[in-house]
């Protein structure tokens, strides 16, 4: 079994790190709050004291962070895991980034001898608990089939998007997505609860018609029942459409809906939501 290290043991790296253990992979794993490791060490792992020590003798070294800040201190910072990546080692990033710093990170590894994939996943916490998450990948397909058998004790699939960048890209563009389907679903919610109309009544034919999908109707049950136990957060939702429309404007687009969703999202955050799920961005309306 090849020899892992996970850093970044949040609500999505902890479910990852489960399955891994599950499967029997030799695991290091770091976080930055460390209190978060002690039950992967009662099942096994090795808990590290830094990136570079969790990755110093991996094979496979993967990150799951919130956000390019983070992702560039486990790599690059102080006692980084590329100070101990040796050439040859396979480094997975699987946060939703940014393209300019997963260009960055590429070229880092590549100067260290080492291969590199960007390898976001779709699914929240359900999914990664369950070993359920999708892959999207970007990089080199030789190094993919390097990784592979980890990613695959994760994953229901493995979807190989194309060269190094594809898979973070397409990540943002499907986040971006779900950030303006729940701010659009939010307005919709409120619309109907001013107005008197049966809430029950009207989001039965709302999610059940052509303008529902699996994601409304998950997300119209938090709003009405008004539980934002966290499965993806309003924070990490906001970042993502943020990165979303600096990509496009970098490639000359405009995103007026993915705007307004961040207006819809920030002023959520104001008001205290931003550690609660992004479902409760609805809360920034009522």
């Amino acid at each position: 079994m090849q020899r892992v290290a996970l850093m970044g043991l949040g609500v999505m790296g902890s479910g990852m790190a489960g399955q891994l253990l599950e499967h029997g992979f030799p695991l290091s794993v770091y976080n930055r709050t460390s209190s978060r490791a002690i039950p992967f060490e009662q099942k096994g792992a090795r808990v590290a004291k830094s990136p570079a020590d969790a990755a110093k003798d991996a094979e496979v070294v993967v990150s799951m962070v919130a956000d390019d800040r983070a992702s560039r201190e486990v790599w690059l910072g102080k006692a980084g895991a590329l100070d101990t990546a040796s050439p040859g080692r396979v480094l997975v990033e699987c946060s939703t980034l940014s393209l300019s710093w997963v260009r960055e990170l590429g070229a880092a590894a590549r100067e260290r001898g080492c291969g590199f994939l960007d390898a976001p996943v779709t699914g929240t916490r359900p999914q990664a608990a369950s070993g359920e998450l999708l892959f999207l990948v970007g990089g080199d397909a030789l190094t993919l089939e390097g990784a592979r058998p980890v990613l695959r004790a994760m994953s229901r699939n493995i979807v190989h998007i194309g060269p190094q960048g594809s898979g973070a890209l397409l990540k943002l563009i499907n986040n971006y997505l779900c950030g303006v389907q729940a701010a659009s679903l939010a307005e919709g919610v409120a619309l109907i609860e001013r107005s008197g109309l049966n809430r029950e009544s009207a989001l039965e034919i709302l999610t059940n018609g052509a303008g529902g999908s699996p994601l409304i109707k998950a997300l119209s049950a938090r709003m009405t029942a008004r539980t934002y136990d966290v499965n993806f957060t309003l924070d990490l939702m906001l970042k993502d459409l943020e990165y979303a429309g600096r990509e496009a404007s970098d490639q000359a687009i405009r995103l007026p809906t993915g705007s307004a969703a961040e207006r819809l999202f920030r002023q959520a955050q104001e008001r205290g939501w931003g550690q609660k799920d992004f479902s409760s961005v609805a809360e920034g309306l009522r």
